[in-house]
């Protein structure tokens, strides 16, 4: 049976929670919003991967703690079926254990139940659009974690030097890797996603937490410059957002953990 009819300028979203009560709560409160429309619900992990594969929605509103399957291992299924849905999480816990599993899993962000209305509101349309929905320390101290195991999940220590923590990340030089054509670069692994520098730098400072604009401002490009280059990673790595990419990119060694390290203005 075809998808029902859409609102093409309406951000998409499958509703994930074991809680009717929720789901009807949150559905109410998102449809209030004009640039939005739940076009599904689902109240279980096994239930959000099949809606999620009949109806393609953009962002699924991901419930962690579900019957039959949890919303960790959901996340994880849906993304393998369909890369370009961006998930985010509704949790109880902030604990780095459930954020990394979640992000490493493929979730964009995640955010509490505790979390206010216009939050919420806020944190569906960022992941509509790629943006990372992180408390920005969870962030740096989970992208820390896995950059340390290296690439492939190797034990990998920081050889950062001194010096080279007090150069701005903008103006850090990148490992060169071995090239194969015109700007292209090959990780550790073999993987044939390729980046070129400027697809790098930029992507560290995204991994910093910088915005579009912050981003642009520190490399004196203009902010369509520095989304161009995010939606070319995007492209590269097969990542729906900002939280895959880095992750991916620190998974394969594109980016190290000396690359996080926010250096203090002058």
């Amino acid at each position: 049976m075809p998808s029902p009819a859409r609102n093409s300028n309406k951000i998409t979203i499958l509703l994930c929670d074991d809680h009717a009560m929720v789901r009807e709560g949150t559905r109410r409160l998102l449809e209030a919003e004009p640039d939005m429309e739940v076009v599904g619900e689902a109240s279980d992990g096994l239930e959000a991967i099949e809606m999620a594969a009949k109806l393609s929605p953009q962002v699924v509103a991901m419930d962690v703690s579900m019957p039959r399957m949890n919303g960790i291992e959901a996340t994880k299924r849906v993304k393998e079926a369909n890369p370009s849905v961006c998930i985010l999480a509704l949790t109880a816990y902030d604990d780095f254990q459930y954020v990394t599993r979640l992000l490493e899993n493929g979730a964009s962000g995640y955010i509490l139940k505790s979390a206010r209305s216009e939050e919420l509101i806020a944190a569906i349309r960022a992941t509509a659009l790629g943006e990372s929905v992180l408390d920005q320390k969870i962030a740096k101290e989970v992208f820390s974690r896995i950059a340390r195991r290296g690439p492939q999940g190797s034990s990998q220590e920081s050889t950062q030097s001194s010096d080279e923590a007090r150069v701005p990340v903008s103006q850090r030089p990148l490992a060169e890797p071995a090239t194969s054509g015109a700007g292209a670069t090959s990780t550790r692994d073999g993987d044939p996603s390729v980046l070129t520098v400027k697809e790098r730098t930029v992507l560290a400072l995204a991994a910093r937490g910088l915005s579009n604009k912050e981003i642009a401002q520190e490399l004196r490009v203009s902010p369509r410059t520095v989304q161009s280059h995010l939606a070319s990673v995007f492209l590269k790595l097969d990542v729906a957002s900002r939280t895959e990419a880095v992750i991916t990119a620190l998974k394969k060694g594109i980016i190290k953990e000396k690359d996080l390290e926010v250096t203090p203005c002058e």
